[in-house]
């Protein structure tokens, strides 16, 4: 039968670690767009990841507002069973040039709203589709500040953005980031990412195909912290056993 001491260095290991493992648990639940990273100058579709955070309440709408300092010519959502999503333009202080077309106006803001009956209830999640172009190529980021409201009332802003050498923000806006193209016509588009003229005003239907993202930032930051949680976890449970074992040895019988 364990010693009383011994029982008690067990309970204080699992209770360490359970308590780690809670503290880690909401770090994940960030709004973030998947993959985290395209080319500039190119098409890309990407999926904003909205997680319910709440242990009482479901998700029924999520507000995205577009940059309009660095404005999308060519953004499309992709239908969703049970949302009906709205898209909202404003007009540009100045027109830019987008394959020799001029644009006045740009997609400013998309709201997604849950049908009657469904939502994004507590323990899961929902991915937004939206395809997006031509990408700027004076800009390393896109940030995408995000609403995210719950059947009870509550609003979740994921507006903040994180600045260099700071912590993390509580809650982050979604960041696209933009990385220089492998290989463009010269003017900062992809040789595959040219659109037709009438594509400019609305989307570009084929974006999933153009897309040139390069990997999934926000799946990766995931990885990362569930591995250093893992490691802070094991290595809680090792020192109660190294303490359990010198607790054994000092107690047993004298050789």
């Amino acid at each position: 039968m364990r010693s009383l001491p011994a029982r008690r260095t067990a309970a204080v290991a699992l209770t360490a670690a359970a308590a780690v493992v809670a503290l880690a648990g909401p770090a994940f639940a960030h709004v973030t767009v998947n993959p985290g990273s395209a080319e500039q100058g190119g098409y890309t579709a990407v999926d904003f990841r909205v997680p319910n955070e709440s242990d009482s309440a479901g998700t029924v709408k999520l507000e995205l507002n577009l940059p309009l300092d660095h404005p999308l010519a060519s953004v499309r959502t992709q239908p969703l069973p049970g949302w009906t999503a709205v898209v909202e333009k404003s007009k540009l202080d100045k027109p830019i040039k987008v394959h020799g077309n001029d644009v006045n106006e740009a997609v400013s803001k998309i709201t997604w709203t849950a049908d009657a009956g469904v939502k994004i209830a507590p323990g899961q999640f929902q991915e937004f589709r939206v395809s997006l172009g031509p990408l700027p190529t004076d800009a390393d980021s896109l940030v995408f500040k995000a609403l995210q409201s719950y059947e009870n009332g509550d609003i979740v802003r994921w507006i903040d953005e994180a600045k260099d050498g700071q912590p993390e923000p509580a809650k982050p806006a979604p960041v696209l980031k933009l990385t220089k193209a492998a290989s463009s016509d010269g003017h900062g588009v992809t040789a595959s990412a040219t659109p037709s003229a009438g594509a400019t005003a609305g989307a570009h239907g084929d974006a999933a195909a153009h897309g040139t993202a390069s990997g999934d930032d926000g799946a990766s930051d995931s990885t990362a912290r569930t591995l250093g949680v893992v490691g802070i976890v094991v290595g809680v449970i090792g020192t109660a056993v190294g303490v359990l074992g010198l607790r054994r040895r000092s107690s047993g019988p004298a050789s």
